[in-house]
């Protein structure tokens, strides 16, 4: 989907439209205007015309807004996340998906794997080709029918190569990659293009001089093994276009989490405690509309005002199916923080946050 959240909400009301959006934390708290903590979720394209960009500090993104303005362009609106209205949107894209396809995956709440690899044997591969784009643009104009939206769509032989294609002409792409073309597409893009190169391994490469794909074939299996251990070994098929990983239907969570950053720093037991709350109130809503039965381990996550980072979990012998019982565990990994056991020097608290996982599924 192309900038999902931001795009929803521009739909979703005639003031918003051909406005620039930002969905994510509130820019604004009690040090002032555009003092603000958090980062931004979602940008719509008009937004990022300012710089304004996903995980950007959501102050950065209101002083770029400022700027835009005293340029005379629209400022840009902040506005909250709202998941439950975004997983509804995704559901009702998944059904739409699902009327052509027998197998999607719903990669995340707003990306989708599906497989069209039945045509082949139906038409032969030039036909399948031209049923599979048909297919694409039916799904991309009933979309944008029923939710004023628009999505790009990548075909590839692979699940690599359809997600990156998918990502060349946003927004409102349709990109086709054939299996006898794929390597060499790959081969002048950026290393970061290649799901799984994060910000760490792009260092690690560009100080041996890779920069981008064709650079990194130069490596041997084994010296990529070396280099980054078994996911080198990944990554040495991954930039010759080869990947078998399935579409994978039914994905269990493997976790549910919220956290929540606060507008100041602060060791306010009452204050920390009234957020603590809310976030097990959500999570614990969350796993309930899951459709799991039960879950065994509890985990929370504090960040001080020096961004010192600790987590603490728990695993229970006894399931846990109330929220009672959930709210009272996750409280006793948080108290320590508040005294000598876990937070020794006082130090104020950025951010909290609550997880579960370890589920059980309906019988």
């Amino acid at each position: 989907m192309d900038a999902f959240f931001a795009s929803l909400e521009e739909a979703g009301s005639e003031i918003f439209y051909g406005k620039p959006i930002v969905v994510g934390a509130d820019p604004n708290s009690p040090a002032g205007e555009g003092k603000g903590r958090g980062v931004v979720s979602t940008a719509n394209y008009k937004a990022r015309e300012y710089g304004i960009h996903s995980a950007l500090p959501i102050s950065t993104a209101w002083q770029l807004s400022q700027k835009a303005k005293a340029e005379g362009k629209p400022e840009a609106i902040f506005l909250p996340v709202d998941f439950e209205r975004y997983g509804k949107a995704s559901r009702e894209i998944f059904k739409i998906i699902k009327k052509y396809s027998n197998l999607v995956e719903p990669a995340s709440i707003d990306e989708f794997y599906f497989d069209l690899s039945f045509l082949s044997s139906l038409r032969g591969e030039s036909g399948a080709t031209d049923e599979a784009i048909q297919i694409c643009q039916k799904i991309k104009k009933e979309i944008k029918e029923k939710l004023k939206v628009t999505c790009s769509v990548g075909i590839g032989p692979n699940k690599l190569i359809a997600k990156i294609s998918a990502g060349m002409k946003k927004p409102d792409g349709l990109v086709i990659i054939k299996e006898k073309e794929a390597e060499e597409f790959l081969e002048p893009l950026p290393i970061r293009e290649i799901p799984g190169i994060g910000p760490k391994t792009e260092e690690k490469l560009n100080q041996k001089g890779v920069k981008i794909v064709k650079e990194l074939k130069k490596f041997s299996r084994q010296e990529l093994k070396e280099a980054l251990g078994k996911w080198g070994v990944e990554l040495y098929f991954k930039v010759r276009a080869i990947d078998d990983s399935p579409i994978v239907e039914n994905r269990e969570a493997k976790s549910i989490g919220e956290q929540i950053t606060f507008p100041r720093d602060t060791l306010n037991a009452i204050y920390i405690g009234d957020a603590f709350e809310k976030l097990c109130e959500g999570v614990f809503k969350n796993f309930f509309q899951s459709g799991f039965k039960s879950f065994k381990t509890v985990g929370i996550t504090v960040r001080f005002s020096d961004f010192e980072t600790k987590t603490s979990v728990k695993t229970l012998k006894k399931e846990i199916l109330g929220i009672k019982e959930f709210r009272l565990e996750a409280l006793r990994l948080l108290l320590p923080y508040f005294d000598r056991r876990k937070n020794p020097r006082k130090k104020l608290i950025r951010l909290i946050g609550v997880s579960i996982k370890g589920f059980k599924t309906q019988i």
